[in-house]
């Protein structure tokens, strides 16, 4: 194999790929990023056997040719070159690759591609696409309830799924829960979306997909199976297996008859409950008490090894001498996806879950349960 490629090109493409291979492989082969060069293009491709990211860069390519390099080693390498340098790679066949820049030279270990793995991806039964923007708000919106513990494996990603709603039509619609907050967001329904398996993209995945929506537009097509998921943004396409589990029934916990409402300005709010929480302490859980009276929220945090701290702020709330308490940080998470100057509050009593919405959308809402304080 012999190829020439542009600096700027590689390293782009390197850090897509390279992102889904572990520091630690019981399988040295998995530490490797595939190169595979033909035609005019160098076709790169990494995975973790659960991921697998591919794609295509515009090459000089010489001699054709398939080979296997260090994903992190030359992704460096490229990473420290010159902008704009040109890079030379070639192999004789052998174990070896030799790379070449300007006066820099590298001679890199080359395992077979014989055994690089290939994530089958089978027959997609849904193909739809969407624009880059509508699917990143999707996952930002949602991303942060999702479980990081293992035992509970159906709650470690994103649920999406397509709901016919009366009088609106279908929404595919974003869920995420780690059983303390719940994140629920959608949209209008994509043409082909219709009818789709609900699936739970685990948390790795949604983390890439996110990278790779950064600073792109324009469409991204997505395939869905029983079992896999695939995205395709531009010239990079990512596989994905799906967790195998059934995602508990999050619109049966969803408040419906929560009358008590509240509305708060975001910000203001935002920053007295990080005040506050200062001195909380994580053995009681970061509790922050709300206490609403006469227009006024007391914001209160008591921790018996380092004092109190209270704060108030002006609040629209009829109801007086409301209490309720929650973690603080749980708190935090939900008022920054708030995207209205004010948020709203919609409480039934201290011991039941707490709706959170903008002020004047429905495309998104939180649900928060709270704690005894």
């Amino acid at each position: 194999m012999k190829v020439t490629l542009e600096r700027n090109h590689l390293l782009k493409s390197l850090s897509h790929v390279h992102r889904v291979v572990e520091r630690r492989n019981t399988y040295p082969i998995l530490a490797n990023v595939l190169f595979k060069a033909s035609d005019d293009k160098v076709e790169l491709r990494a995975t973790d056997l659960d991921i697998e990211v591919t794609e295509s860069v515009p090459a000089m390519v010489s001699t054709p040719g398939t080979t296997t390099v260090p994903a992190h080693t030359l992704y460096e390498i490229v990473r420290k070159l010159a902008d704009g340098a040109e890079v030379r790679l070639e192999t004789d066949g052998g174990e070896n690759m030799v790379l070449t820049s300007g006066r820099s030279r590298f001679n890199l270990a080359c395992l077979s591609p014989d055994s690089f793995p290939d994530l089958k991806s089978g027959a997609f039964g849904h193909e739809f696409s969407m624009p880059v923007t509508a699917l990143r708000e999707l996952i930002e919106r949602t991303q942060f309830a999702i479980s990081n513990e293992e035992t509970r494996y159906y709650l470690n990603g994103i649920y999406f799924h397509t709901v016919d709603i009366s009088g609106t039509g279908t929404v595919l619609r974003a869920v995420a829960t780690d059983g303390h907050r719940m994140a629920r967001a959608e949209i209008d329904a994509p043409e082909g979306a219709k009818g789709m398996p609900g699936i739970i993209v685990p948390k790795k995945t949604v983390g890439e997909v996110q990278k790779l929506l950064d600073g792109a537009d324009g469409e991204v097509l997505v395939e869905v199976s029983e079992t896999k998921i695939r995205f395709a943004v531009g010239e990079v396409v990512l596989l994905s297996k799906l967790i195998e589990g059934t995602f508990p029934d999050y619109d049966r916990v969803t408040p419906k008859n929560n009358d008590k409402q509240m509305t708060v300005d975001r910000a203001s709010f935002a920053t007295a409950v990080d005040r506050v929480s200062t001195i909380a302490s994580e053995r009681g859980g970061k509790a922050v008490k709300l206490h609403a009276t006469d227009g006024l929220l007391e914001l209160s945090v008591t921790n018996p090894d380092h004092g109190t701290a209270s704060e108030e702020l002006a609040v629209e709330f009829d109801t007086d001498g409301f209490e309720i308490g929650f973690n603080a940080r749980y708190l935090l998470d939900i008022i920054g996806q708030i995207r209205s100057e004010s948020a709203i509050f919609m409480f039934n009593d201290a011991g039941s879950p707490t709706l959170v919405k903008d002020d004047g959308e429905t495309r998104a809402l939180y649900v928060l349960m709270p704690m005894r304080v």
